[in-house]
């Protein structure tokens, strides 16, 4: 695969600009969460300093964190980067809860619903309500990881018209979004090769974010050794994410490789069952590396038509590629379904499937919400899942 015309370039320009939206943002709802919470509390309150030192240190924790973490690994690199993720999630929240208080002021002056001395008495008690929304946001946090360190296992039962040469059904554990590193560290993959080891499957699929970025984290809590562990009669497939391709691709590539992953980058493998898995790059290829991945027709020609194919394609767009190209199933993760509540909606304008099943024609689609986090260590309003396939013939 040749490289895009000025790919070094066209990758530099494109992550500068990415870097630049993301800190822009970040640094302006920080500063909008700060000032406003600097003003609830009353002038006179001896918390205001403790409020502006803690405040800064939680806004620049994540970033610090991880510029460190790449440095060299140590523990306030690893403390900076936990605050520093659980402040994205509260974050958020401040940043809704403020908004619409501002926009409930700013209706009351058009429209007096509320009686003056009510008011009067809200501004009288700034300091409660500014502990009422400390408390609500961690209330949120706390219900949030819980959440994100329980995954659910989901069955889904499928039937394709091909037919297999063992002709017994295939028993599939799908996990995507793993996102190994700091925080989905040896404790949260022991759980889930655990579970996946419980539903005693034929074959185990990995599409894509496997590792979180830095494999650093990775190749400290030997976390490769746990993959290892993991049992399936036909063998553990993984595709790559956009997660890899931040973190250095061939690097992380190589690292699953040794602990027993079968990674299929623009590749395809048949099993002795006559399934045959195909696999595609992500499509982060293009940003990160300046190249483009195989068309799913290339990748398609040396495929038996009348054998099921199961497509790992890690980002879900163009779902209509495999239904022309007879897919029987595709698997995708990527979205986590938004991971917290409301961003589910943006993903849901972005996709065509942000998270469960779809049939199109013969094609069956299964986006996954993931079974680890991204960032914060948080998912509310969605649950992380290990998903079991049972694939029937006929």
């Amino acid at each position: 695969m040749l490289p895009l015309l000025g790919g070094s370039n066209l990758k530099r320009g494109a992550m500068v600009l990415f870097f630049l939206i993301v800190f822009s943002l970040y640094g302006l709802i920080n500063l909008y969460i700060g000032i406003r919470g600097w003003q609830l509390l009353d002038a006179a309150s001896p918390w205001r300093i403790a409020y502006l030192l803690s405040f800064l240190l939680l806004a620049f924790s994540y970033i610090a964190g991880r510029f460190l973490e790449r440095a060299s690994f140590s523990l306030l690199s690893e403390a900076l980067v936990w605050i520093g993720s659980y402040w994205l999630a509260a974050m958020l929240y401040f940043f809704l809860i403020i908004l619409l208080i501002d926009l409930t002021r700013l209706i009351l002056v058009f429209l007096p619903l509320v009686p003056a001395d009510t008011l009067e008495l809200i501004r009288a008690n700034r300091n409660r309500l500014f502990l009422g929304i400390v408390g609500m946001v961690a209330a949120f946090l706390v219900i949030g990881h819980w959440n994100a360190a329980t995954p659910r296992v989901r069955p889904i039962e499928l039937r394709i018209s091909k037919r297999f040469n063992s002709g017994q059904p295939l028993k599939i554990a799908v996990a995507s979004d793993i996102h190994l590193g700091t925080i989905i560290g040896r404790a949260r993959l022991d759980r889930i090769v655990e579970t996946i080891n419980t539903l005693d499957p034929d074959l185990v699929l990995f599409p894509g974010d496997i590792v979180d970025e830095d494999l650093g984290p990775v190749i400290r809590e030997n976390l490769g050794e746990s993959l290892r562990s993991i049992t399936s009669r036909l063998g553990v497939f993984a595709v790559t994410g956009n997660h890899e391709y931040i973190g250095g691709v061939d690097a992380a590539c190589r690292y699953l490789e040794d602990h027993g992953i079968t990674i299929l980058r623009d590749t395809n493998a048949i099993l002795p069952n006559g399934v045959q898995l195909v696999g595609r790059e992500d499509r982060a290829r293009r940003q990160f590396a300046g190249m483009l991945r195989k068309p799913l027709e290339e990748l398609m020609r040396g495929i038996d038509p009348a054998k099921p194919v199961i497509l790992l394609d890690h980002q879900p767009f163009g779902l209509n590629e495999a239904v022309r190209a007879g897919v029987d199933l595709q698997l995708s993760g990527h979205t986590h379904h938004g991971q917290i509540w409301p961003l589910n909606f943006i993903t849901k304008a972005i996709y065509e499937l942000s998270w469960g099943y779809l049939r199109v024609g013969a094609t069956h689609i299964y986006v996954s919400s993931g079974v680890g986090t991204w960032g914060p260590p948080v998912r509310l309003g969605n649950s992380p899942e290990i998903v079991l396939i049972t694939l029937r013939q006929g």
